[in-house]
């Protein structure tokens, strides 16, 4: 009988040609975040059963742009970067779920395919997109970290820019965000094969980092701007008022989450 390895399709009989490794995975990243406020009833459509919105700020929601270098045990793939370098922007905000608080990824937009795996595997909602944010560096033109220090990000998917930002630095900070600061509280979906039998995979689950690292975090100002597109709904969490913005380099490790519920999502 033959046997195919792997963690994630394709399988084959060496498993060299899976998407992605079994984790733990390991990821060091540039992070820009851009917290604002946006009507709470555009946050709570977002929330399936039994996610309810959270006490506190409930219209709350953090746009953050990321550099990853990101690796399994080992890190092979940073020395053949193509396999470990990517970006992504996301929109998180934050729900409650048995009277405690999480983060939720309503959105999220990533440039390489093994991105998207591992992020439907872990229940972030992932797309393809195209993702750009200034890098610091300490010689030459590009900003040092500093206070005045200025970074652009954009984003855009299917040819559409969806989202556009400046950061300016102003002085170090205690924190990075409130409102990515929690576990977070994912769904994982699959259809089932059959038409009309709903979901084949209804799973709420809770998630976080294994462990993690960080730098000092800054703290600056944002202009920040959210355009429309035809298939995008980003621009849904309009910007009603800002809160903040924050610079910060992080290491982090995933090495899995627990189920908090199946079958319950009600989602269709």
């Amino acid at each position: 009988m033959t046997s195919v390895h792997g963690y994630f399709p394709p399988k084959t009989a060496t498993g060299a040609s899976a998407l992605i490794p079994s984790p733990p995975w390991h990821y060091s990243g540039d992070l820009l975040t851009i917290e604002y406020r946006t009507d709470p009833a555009r946050v709570r459509e977002l929330l399936p059963e039994p996610l309810e919105p959270a006490a506190e700020d409930p219209g709350a929601v953090a746009l953050i742009w990321a550099e990853w270098q990101s690796c399994a045990t080992g890190g092979r793939e940073l020395l053949d970067p193509v396999l470990s370098q990517y970006k992504e922007t996301f929109a998180v905000v934050r729900c409650a779920y048995r009277g405690r608080t999480y983060s939720r990824c309503v959105y999220i937009w990533v440039d390489k395919d093994f991105a998207i795996a591992r992020g439907l595997h872990q229940g972030y909602p992932k797309k393809l997109g195209s993702i750009h944010q200034t890098r610091p560096h300490p010689y030459g033109p590009a900003p040092r970290i500093e206070a005045g220090a200025r970074f652009g990000a954009t984003l855009a998917a299917a040819d559409r820019r969806l989202a556009q930002a400046v950061v300016t630095l102003r002085e170090p900070s205690e924190t990075g965000g409130f409102v990515n600061g929690h576990p977070m509280a994912h769904h994982r979906w699959l259809p089932s094969i059959e038409n009309g039998e709903g979901l084949a995979l209804d799973e709420l689950v809770e998630s976080g980092a294994a462990s993690f690292e960080g730098g000092r975090p800054w703290v600056g100002d944002a202009e920040l701007e959210l355009f429309e597109a035809p298939t995008e709904e980003l621009a849904r969490l309009e910007i009603h008022e800002p809160i903040a913005a924050y610079y910060r380099q992080v290491g982090v490790v995933w090495d899995g989450g627990r189920l908090l519920e199946s079958g319950t999502s009600g989602a269709r």
